[in-house]
Parts: C-alpha cells; sequence; structure tokens
C-alpha cells in the first residue's frame, strides 16, 4: 500500500494500545515501539494520542524525526482524556502533529472505535501494545486488532506474556 511521495513509497505505521502500561511490560514496549520505527523506508505514524501506548508511539516517531498524524474522534477529545497530565501531553503531542479530524460520533466510545478503524483503514501495518484480552468497552484495543484483522492489515503485538493490565 503506502503512499507515494514523489519516486519513494511512504509506509503508514498506526498504532493502537492500553492507556495503562505495566511497569512490568513498559521497557519492552519501548523497545519494540522504537524497532518498528527505525526501518530502512520512510515513515508516517498514525495516533490518536490518547494516554498511555498512543502517546508513547507518537512521542517516539517524532523523537526520530517521524511525522505524525493525529487522527482525533469527533467529539471533545481533550475533555475525554484522563487527567491534566494527559491533556498537557496531548496538547504538546498535538502542536507536532498534522491533524485528521472525525466526524462527530453519538458516544466516546463509538468515536473512539471510528478513529481506530480510520487509523487502520489508513495504515500499512499496526503496532498494538495490547495483552491479549477482550476490549473492555466498544473502540478498545481489542476491537481495533480484529479490525485489522479482519482487513487484511498486519498487526504486530507489543507485550510481555503472562503480563495483563490493571
Amino acid at each position: 500500500m503506502g503512499t507515494r511521495l514523489g519516486s519513494r513509497v511512504r509506509t503508514r505505521i498506526g498504532v493502537t494500545g492500553h492507556r495503562s502500561i505495566p511497569a512490568a511490560v513498559l521497557p519492552s514496549v519501548r523497545t519494540g515501539i522504537r524497532r518498528q520505527l527505525r526501518r530502512d523506508e520512510e515513515l508516517e505514524a498514525l495516533s490518536s494520542l490518547a494516554a498511555g501506548a498512543d502517546q508513547l508511539f507518537a512521542d517516539l516517531a517524532l523523537d526520530l524525526g517521524i511525522p505524525v498524524t493525529a487522527v482525533i474522534p469527533g467529539m471533545d477529545y481533550e475533555a475525554h482524556l484522563d487527567d491534566a497530565d494527559t491533556r498537557a501531553a496531548y496538547r504538546r503531542l498535538l502542536g507536532s502533529c498534522t491533524r485528521v479530524n472525525l466526524p462527530v460520533e453519538a458516544t466516546p466510545e463509538e468515536a473512539y472505535f471510528a478513529a481506530g478503524r480510520w487509523i487502520v483503514d489508513h495504515a500499512d501495518r499496526l503496532v498494538a501494545v495490547w495483552d491479549g484480552q477482550p476490549a473492555r468497552g466498544l473502540g478498545g484495543t481489542g476491537d481495533v486488532v480484529a479490525y485489522a484483522r479482519r482487513t487484511g492489515v498486519p498487526v504486530t503485538v507489543l507485550w510481555r506474556p503472562g503480563v495483563l493490565r490493571t
């Protein structure tokens, strides 16, 4: 797939993942994300900039000079973020990103799932920071991974076996 940039093709890597990443998993997740982002190709990162995996992925991509497209659910997204630190990180990251605003959905959960599907639909591959468990609500990581697998988008799961999120 990829997006053509003159004679080069840009590979788009999307992310989905948990908002809470246990300390036992965090080092391997960071290493795995860096490995996914260090390729001999032109890359673009796609993230919703939610707490946890999304913000970590965007931060690491920007640190590596990879452009990030922020996929913003069509609602008052910032107000639904967990806490002041998460909102501050969101605003900081958003200032460095290209932005895609999605249409308004009826509920936050539907908006999150719409953002996850948009990322999958526009990605060449998906990184999932995921413990393998079902989603806890519509649009959770498990739902986005299932959608990617149904649509044929390759998924790389980053997690340490046996560790569950809180």
